[in-house]
């Protein structure tokens, strides 16, 4: 406890003073909401789905009753699409679970919905049009 103290009073080490807070700041940035639903949703994901997320922020999923492939972003809201054999979109769709959630758990939701019950998520889901690409 004197340790703790001599630090916490700046008469200690002040290089150890700053380690510890430093560790603090890490530790606390992993555990906020939004960094453990991105871990939990990683964890879920397929080895393609990961690459795909690692990649561009995005994956695939294949409907569990018409096989149709969708892609979730990340987001909380807006953000699936129904994709055409090509890849383009054909129709976008917003349906998200109850709740105040970070955009892992979310999009974890998203996935489970569209592999296992496809059709009824898509039931309670908001349709639109997909915007037009914007030139990169």
């Amino acid at each position: 406890m004197d340790f703790l103290l001599r630090i916490w009073r700046g008469s200690g080490d002040p290089p150890r003073f700053r380690a510890i807070r430093q560790l603090y700041r890490i530790v606390r940035k992993h555990n906020f909401p939004e960094a453990r639903g991105r871990r939990l949703l990683r964890r879920w994901l397929s080895a393609e789905q990961l690459a795909q997320f690692d990649a561009r922020n995005f994956f695939d999923v294949i409907g569990g009753h018409t096989a149709k492939r969708y892609r979730i972003y990340y987001a909380n809201v807006a953000n699936v699409e129904e994709l055409d054999k090509v890849g383009r979109p054909m129709v976008c769709f917003c349906f998200i679970p109850k709740g105040d959630l970070v955009p892992g758990d979310v999009m974890l939701a998203q996935k489970i919905a569209l592999e296992t019950d496809e059709l009824a998520a898509l039931a309670v889901a908001n349709r639109f049009a997909p915007q037009p690409q914007r030139p990169t």
